[in-house]
């Protein structure tokens, strides 16, 4: 039976991991595919925060096998994703960007910042991990069985 959660646990953990890898990797260009092309070669720091990225959702995704009752953190966990695209994607390609500085302000304005964006994804999805291991702490807690504390001592002599 143990197996069982361990093999859902694992398989839940990877499939997130694998699914923020190819959401946010490949339409950012950072993972090279025919269909998104970068302009801009990706910083060797692109890599680090996608793998940064990737283990957490790894973590958080196998909380979502565990067989307890706790809170959910999809709205965080999305939103580190949408961040983390913000930051590690070609600062030429993001349309909203262009429309408001340009490509010379994006490269000279949003490129230095881009960075800060990926490093606020890690925070969001580190507080979604730290969130959901804190509820499985609780729930665990509440399911062993109480003792009470006369049952530790010794009897009354009488």
């Amino acid at each position: 039976m143990q197996r069982v959660r361990v093999g859902k646990t694992l398989a839940t953990g990877a499939g997130m991991g694998l699914a923020v890898l190819l959401l946010v990797g490949v339409p950012s260009g950072v993972i090279p595919n025919p269909y998104f092309i970068r302009p801009l070669e990706a910083r060797p720091t692109d890599y680090v925060f996608l793998g940064v990225i990737t283990a957490l959702a790894v973590a958080l995704g196998a909380t979502y096998g565990m067989p307890t009752r706790c809170s959910l953190q999809d709205s965080k966990a999305l939103g580190s994703g949408l961040l983390l695209f913000i930051g590690i994607g070609c600062p030429v390609c993001n349309k909203v960007v262009l429309a408001l500085a340009g490509a010379s302000g994006a490269l000279t304005y949003f490129e230095p910042i881009q960075p800060l964006f990926s490093l606020a994804a890690i925070a969001v999805m580190g507080v979604a991990l730290a969130l959901r291991v804190r509820d499985i702490r609780r729930a665990a807690a509440s399911e062993q069985p109480t003792t009470s504390l006369a049952q530790h001592l010794p009897p009354a002599p009488q």
